[in-house]
């Protein structure tokens, strides 16, 4: 009877597994840029400026994509918002399997500690172990940005917490914010879910399009 439960639990395992899809095929994305002519950049894993301390694998050109199903419903938060006096800042999009991959392998580094001022309060290996950090992202399959909103005139937006903090702070909905951070947040948010994305409720700043067209697909093309 173990014998048979053991075989039907990797076999469950397996199923999981192959369930989904690495793929190069790069035909059905497009920069943000092409769409949304008056977005920001600022992209973190292009340049050391993020929790590993380094460029990460894969990001070739500080440049962000995205599925063209996304990009349209992108494109709409971004016009809801300009028209309430904003523009979009954008720091990540799809994110190659490479990356991701680079993310764990410096966790797994014992001798790496990375730029501690984004887990301040947490042990590097918590990051994986909390779910912090997955072994496959949502921005891999092309549909996630992170990003927040910035003035028409590149005029800071006071968010409460910056992008990649990894603490209750980044949360939507922290206790501690000031009246006019919450508002701030929920500008943003309100934009996105009337675009259609769904939020992430451990980062403000992560939105993923609720009918995303690649929902068992990974990429792994490179940022160039």
């Amino acid at each position: 009877m173990k014998k048979r439960l053991l075989f039907l639990f990797f076999c469950v395992c397996a199923t999981c597994v192959w369930a989904d899809t690495l793929s190069t095929d790069s035909s059905d994305f497009a920069p943000i840029s092409t769409v949304i002519d008056d977005a920001a950049y600022d992209i973190r894993y292009y340049s050391p400026n993020n929790f590993t301390g380094h460029k990460i694998d894969g990001y070739k050109a500080p440049r962000a994509y995205m599925t063209k199903k996304a990009l349209a419903a992108l494109a709409n938060a971004a016009q809801d918002l300009r028209a309430q006096g904003y523009r979009l800042l954008i720091w990540d999009a799809y994110r190659p399997q490479k990356a991701v991959d680079d993310f764990v392998a410096w966790i797994n580094d014992p001798n790496n500690p990375g730029d501690k001022n984004f887990y301040p309060t947490l042990e590097k290996s918590d990051l994986l172990a909390g779910d912090y950090i997955m072994a496959k992202s949502g921005h891999s399959r092309g549909s996630t940005v992170d990003l927040t909103i910035i003035k028409k005139d590149g005029g800071f937006v006071d968010m409460g917490g910056t992008f990649d903090l990894f603490s209750p702070i980044s949360h939507p909905d922290y206790k501690k914010l000031t009246r006019q951070q919450k508002k701030n947040r929920n500008i943003l948010r309100n934009a996105m879910l009337k675009a259609g994305f769904k939020p992430l409720e451990s980062e403000w700043w992560h939105f993923t399009l609720k009918d995303e067209p690649y929902p068992d697909t990974y990429f792994n093309f490179e940022v160039e």
